[in-house]
């Protein structure tokens, strides 16, 4: 297996922290959403970047990579010691088998959308059961989950015949995603999985569903977190602003004299659950604006002259 740098494929640098690495995947996510892009390739483009993002926003993931990076500058496989081959990769041209040993413990050895087939049947035990579940994972955007959906999904299923032979066998459905479904929930598609032996019923597919992060939303439950920036002025005198929403824009009021981390409520603009609606919660965060004219620094410079205003007050009781 050809390795792969994780963060080329995201665009950003080894040392960048978790915040840029998840901004960075929420962006390049949507660009590529088999639904919303134009784009050539685009479904092997956003699985590279799923892969990737699966990676390096875990620490231990991103640890073992890293390291695994480290080693292979220095010309050295980390996992030969553990290899029962007794040579390192280096002696396997071209194979990269210690970035393909990373990958499968982290993936499996599963095909498109980290579908995994794990086969309890081999060659001598073929005929002995039903065909064999596929568990496969599918990304759906926070949009999907509003109301009832269908999507076109395709992926491959392995299995063995009656003669012990390995096949592959070509799905393409249209599946039912309900609204309000959560992160992890599994839908079962009875019978789609891998054929059974003889007059023996087929396996299921569940699929586990993955909600893509959004590029400006956080989840809380059912609610829906975006930071709001808002300019001194506004948040001093008060203001009317226009906040996205998954499904349009709302104006919200912003009162005189509000603080950097407020939180104001737009009741039922979260997202879609089991026990109802949830909310759209605005974070407020104060953002200084750029001195770059000295008429505006002027206007600070009075505005501290003539403020009362102390913002360590607490400190001296």
């Amino acid at each position: 297996m050809e390795f792969i740098d994780y963060y080329a494929v995201l665009g950003v640098a080894p040392a960048d922290d978790d915040k840029a690495i998840k901004t960075a995947y929420r962006k390049l996510a949507r660009k590529y959403h088999p639904d919303l892009s134009k784009l050539p390739h685009t479904e092997e483009k956003f699985k590279e970047v799923a892969q990737a993002y699966e990676v390096l926003h875990s620490t231990e993931k991103r640890a073992e990579y890293d390291a695994l990076c480290a080693a292979r500058k220095r010309g050295f496989d980390p996992y030969a010691e553990q290899s029962t081959s007794g040579y390192s990769a280096q002696h396997e041209s071209g194979t990269n088998r210690d970035f393909a040993d990373f990958f499968n413990s982290i993936f499996g050895s599963g095909t498109a959308n980290r579908q995994q087939y794990r086969p309890e049947a081999r060659h001598q035990d073929v005929n002995q059961g039903k065909g064999d579940d596929v568990e496969m994972e599918w990304p759906i955007m926070l949009e999907d989950t509003l109301l009832d959906t269908t999507k076109q999904i395709e992926f491959v299923i392995p299995f063995y015949d009656p003669q012990g032979q390995l096949q592959k066998l070509k799905k393409s459905l249209k599946v039912k995603i309900p609204a309000g479904v959560s992160d992890g929930e599994r839908i079962r598609l009875k019978g789609q999985g891998a054929p059974g032996n003889g007059s023996l019923p087929n396996g299921d597919v569940y699929l586990a569903i993955r909600l893509i992060p959004h590029p400006l939303f956080d989840i809380d439950a059912n609610n829906l977190l975006l930071t709001l920036p808002l300019a001194p002025w506004e948040a001093a005198l008060g203001a009317k602003i226009v906040l996205p929403t998954l499904n349009g824009k709302v104006q919200l009021v912003i009162p005189p004299n509000s603080q950097a981390g407020q939180r104001l409520r737009v009741k039922g603009k979260g997202l879609q659950g089991k026990q109802g609606v949830g909310d759209l919660i605005a974070v407020l965060k104060i953002v200084m604006p750029p001195i770059a004219e000295e008429s505006s620094k002027a206007l600070w410079v009075q505005l501290a002259e003539n403020a009362s205003f102390d913002p360590r007050r607490e400190w001296s009781n």
